[in-house]
């Protein structure tokens, strides 16, 4: 799927650190947030990322959320990406070309195998700004459906093509 024009590019994904924030074990994806949350902003085709401020469920409508959401997003240990891109290019050469390559490249290491690769995108019209709940719901129904123009993974998006040959299995023999 390619995007239409005033389109941008959604993107969450979440997952569960195997240790907790504060557990010396996940030290080191820790003290990296601020730098690959800081190159992903100064990155060319980006648009906007969800704060700390910005996610959580305060202001979730009643049934945006299920109740396994709602426990998933209160473990100690949850972390969520929500972030807009004008393309799927953009995105791409943040994911595969710079230092979160190398962070993403560690996730076994730092997240919980189980309910790991919680990954969506969708597009959706310039200026909006997507919701925590609207990623989850965007990623269950992905999960019930598979890939659709609706929410899908990166084999949906035929300009996409650094995931092939730079996915994970590559980063650990570099």
């Amino acid at each position: 799927m390619t995007a239409a024009v005033g389109m941008h590019l959604a993107e969450y994904n979440f997952g569960t650190l195997r240790h907790g924030w504060d557990d010396p074990r996940s030290a080191g994806f820790v003290a990296g947030l601020d730098l690959v949350n800081g190159i992903a902003a100064t990155s060319p085709g980006f648009v906007w990322r969800a704060t700390d401020e910005d996610q959580g469920t305060d202001g979730v409508a009643e049934g945006d959320l299920l109740p396994a959401d709602l426990a998933r997003m209160s473990e100690d240990g949850f972390a969520a990406t929500l972030s807009v891109w004008q393309s799927a290019e953009a995105l791409e050469h943040f994911v595969w070309n710079t230092v979160h390559r190398q962070f993403y490249g560690r996730k076994a290491e730092w997240y919980d195998a189980a309910g790991n690769g919680n990954l969506v995108l969708w597009w959706l019209p310039e200026g909006t700004r997507p919701t925590e709940a609207e990623g989850m719901a965007r990623w269950r129904h992905r999960e019930t459906h598979g890939d659709s123009d609706h929410a899908f993974g990166w084999t949906y998006l035929k300009e996409a093509q650094l995931w092939r040959t730079k996915a994970c299995a590559q980063v650990a023999a570099e």
